[in-house]
């Protein structure tokens, strides 16, 4: 019997960098699918916060080096992911919602107080 060969992107996803990835990118999102809140692409519900997961707008195995990259990062419901990851919906879109995003953060973090 042969062992199954197991995807070195399993590995990444059991990893505890994705998973602390992954919270901070949710975190950042306030734990809503990017494509809903934004009433895009057949959304149903504007603030769903249901069956939530986080997309790579480059995939993992396209370039490696974007795997934990917040501007790489997006989360989405599961809907709105298989759209996606199908090309459903264009890279250019999910990208520009990513650096909305980003931009924001950025935004909060230079008007927060500073730490005493």
């Amino acid at each position: 019997m042969q062992k199954k060969r197991i995807d070195e992107s399993v590995y990444f996803r059991s990893s505890q960098s994705w998973q602390d990835k992954r919270k901070k990118i949710k975190e950042r999102d306030n734990y809503l699918c990017q494509i809903c809140v934004r009433n895009l692409y057949n959304t149903e519900r504007k603030y769903n916060c249901e069956k939530l997961q986080v997309h790579h707008a480059i995939q993992l195995n396209a370039d490696k080096t974007l795997k934990l990259e917040d501007s790489n990062l997006i989360t989405l419901c599961e809907y709105h992911h298989y759209l996606c990851d199908m090309g459903d919906i264009p890279y250019a879109e999910v990208k520009k919602i990513i650096d909305e995003q980003e931009s924001k953060r950025k935004m909060e973090i230079w008007l927060s107080p500073p730490a005493n």
